[in-house]
């Protein structure tokens, strides 16, 4: 993965993936059923965790709760498109080395770990440049293919800041289970989103910090909001940013 750039060889593969899910939904009749089945995991005991330095990123659909779902149609239709944004959406974070934890119906939570990825990089860069191509997946592959089939388009923001957190898997031992983020950077990344446009990507202050420097100083800008929150040792306030830069072209 180059995460410098968005290279030619991947985006014509993620190209081919897209039309293939897109194939895959259309052909599928029984897409929406009744009751569901919950994914279980066994690398976690339930009440253990793990505590992690990570990059936390969120993605939220925009105006979600606006769209039509009353009927079987609508919600058929919203289905299919859910499926098609949220299957390349997590396919992308795996890509960048992320791991996705929840799926809060409208949106994704995806962590970071440092030196992770392949090749191994710090994870405030990979999240950025996954959001990237995220952005750019969004408006060139799935958008086409949502208008072609009379459905709007989703647009959606991302957040990201940087910290230690605990990852746990909390539940019941024979029933529903699944895995939460403890700790203030989970928190506060889920709460930028609300500092977010539709097609921002918002950064906490300690993102921006392991990022190269020529990317600080040229793709961020603070944003003009304060944010309420403040470092505990200091007292000084913690700055959000917006970060600006975009994949502009293909590298060969």
């Amino acid at each position: 993965m180059d995460y410098n750039g968005l290279t030619r060889k991947y985006w014509e593969l993620q190209g081919k993936r897209v039309a293939a899910l897109r194939d895959a939904i259309r052909e599928r009749d029984d897409s929406l059923t009744f009751g569901r089945v919950v994914p279980d995991g066994h690398d976690l005991a339930l009440g253990r965790g793990r505590r992690i330095k990570m990059a936390v990123m969120f993605i939220d659909i925009c105006g979600f709760s606006k769209r039509p779902s009353e009927t079987a149609e609508d919600q058929y239709v919203m289905l299919a498109a859910l499926n098609l944004f949220f299957t390349e959406m997590i396919r992308i974070a795996e890509d960048y080395g992320g791991t996705v934890e929840k799926n809060t119906g409208d949106g994704l939570m995806a962590y970071f770990e440092d030196n992770g990825g392949d090749p191994p990089e710090g994870g405030c860069k990979r999240a950025v440049t996954c959001s990237l191509t995220m952005l750019a997946a969004r408006e060139h592959l799935i958008t086409p293919i949502l208008e072609a089939s009379g459905i709007p388009p989703f647009s959606f923001r991302v957040s990201i800041d940087y910290g230690f957190v605990t990852i746990a898997k909390m539940g019941a031992a024979r029933g529903f289970s699944s895995y939460v983020a403890i700790g203030a950077t989970a928190n506060f990344a889920a709460k930028m989103l609300g500092k977010a446009r539709e097609q921002d990507i918002v950064i906490g202050a300690l993102v921006r910090e392991e990022l190269p420097s020529a990317w600080q100083d040229q793709f961020t800008e603070m944003h003009p909001e304060p944010t309420g929150w403040s470092y505990e040792a200091t007292g000084k306030p913690y700055d959000l940013f917006r970060y600006t830069g975009r994949w502009a072209r293909l590298v060969d």
